[in-house]
């Protein structure tokens, strides 16, 4: 069975974005870490520490590439593997911190329905916008997150720190995942990791965005599985 495997979703999305891997791991231990009952990445850490086994694999999505950041200068001898999934490691500069505060103020004034849509296209290359079963997965999750949960969500990420400078002192092995039409984190996010994190490897996903997981698990699950028996 291997180790336990715990999954950091990111923001807006569910225990859906992680269906295919959950679907292929029918024989392994895993758990979802809560991504909803707090405001601050170090939030989030404490309390998939307290409640995670001791000792597992750590896989992280969008922001949760944020927290397993925050899980890994906390407690890196209880990480055996680490997976990290669309994320990146700077903190946000003026013109993110603009882009969150006015998703923020529209939430505010009753327009999260308007968010959502706004950020389709930001999640989905261009080819995948009109899959409507995409779509849709998309639309409940961000539905059963629900507008409170996604502004504590929003203030938790604009509030992180900048992990690079840490980077360096992660050392189990590492697989970086990057969807190559990915919306929201670069090419040059990626290499940074796999340039910072010594003995990381970065696997890039062609025609895939922002959900990866769901876009190609074709291609995903095979490469996590290979890295999580290796």
């Amino acid at each position: 069975m291997g180790l336990p495997i715990v999954l950091i979703t990111g923001q807006l999305l569910t225990d859906a974005v992680w269906q295919p891997l959950l679907d292929a791991w029918g024989d392994r231990e895993v758990i979802v870490a809560d991504n909803r009952s707090d405001d601050t990445i170090a939030g989030f850490a404490t309390r998939l520490l307290d409640s995670a086994p001791p000792r597992f694999v750590l896989i992280g999505h969008a922001m949760g590439g944020f927290v397993a950041f925050e899980v890994m200068r906390r407690a890196p001898q209880r990480v055996a593997k680490l997976v990290l999934i669309s994320t990146l490691a700077s903190a946000d500069g003026p013109a993110q911190t603009a882009r969150r505060q006015g998703y923020i103020d529209l939430v505010q004034a009753g327009k999260f329905e308007t968010v959502v849509e706004e950020r389709i296209p930001i999640l989905f290359p261009e080819a995948r916008r009109g899959d409507e079963r995409l779509l849709g997965i998309a639309r409940q999750m961000a539905a059963e997150t629900g507008a409170e949960t996604f502004l504590a969500q929003q203030r938790a990420i604009m509030a992180r720190e900048n992990s690079r400078p840490r980077l360096g002192e992660i050392a189990v092995p590492t697989l970086v995942i990057w969807g190559e039409e990915d919306g929201i984190t670069s090419r040059a996010h990626q290499e940074e990791l796999v340039s910072l994190i010594d003995g990381s490897r970065l696997a890039v996903v062609p025609g895939a965005g922002h959900l990866v997981t769901l876009e190609a698990p074709e291609v995903v699950v095979p490469l996590v599985d290979a890295f999580l028996d290796a």
